[in-house]
């Protein structure tokens, strides 16, 4: 998981100062943008994106670490998908979203992206059906 506070990144504006980005940032951006996936019931543990606004890092958990070296990070998520969901296109989403997310409001370069998929999750109305 991010470390606490750890420095990531400096970004020199001018001669007015610099601007560090924390790991645990980088980590809420990610969750954020993969929550955001249609197709990602939660992360896993979980943090859905409600979750992870109203509790920040804390709701992330286990569901993602990273690693930045060099201005590269390298991301690892665990997420839930809902069932009926093709799992290969849905993390292809995740991938995408996640290093584009990152990116953009950072200036980081994403390495990699790796999504783990820790379980499938089939929504009430999906659930009472099959029950009926």
């Amino acid at each position: 998981m991010a470390g606490e506070n750890t420095h990531v990144n400096t970004i020199r504006a001018g001669e007015i100062g610099e601007v560090r980005i924390a790991d645990d940032v980088v980590a809420i951006i990610a969750g954020l943008a993969a929550a955001d996936v249609k197709g990602v019931a939660s992360l896993s543990g979980n943090a859905t994106r409600e979750v992870i606004g109203k509790l920040g890092i804390k709701g992330l958990g286990k569901s993602i670490r990273l690693t930045v070296e060099d201005g590269e990070v390298h991301v690892w998520l665990k997420v839930n998908i809902r069932y009926g969901y093709n799992i290969p296109e849905t993390s292809e989403k995740i991938q995408d979203r996640v290093a584009t997310a990152i990116e953009t409001m950072t200036g980081l370069n994403v390495a990699e992206v790796n999504v783990r998929v820790n379980s499938v999750v089939m929504d009430k109305a999906q659930a009472e059906e099959n029950n009926s």
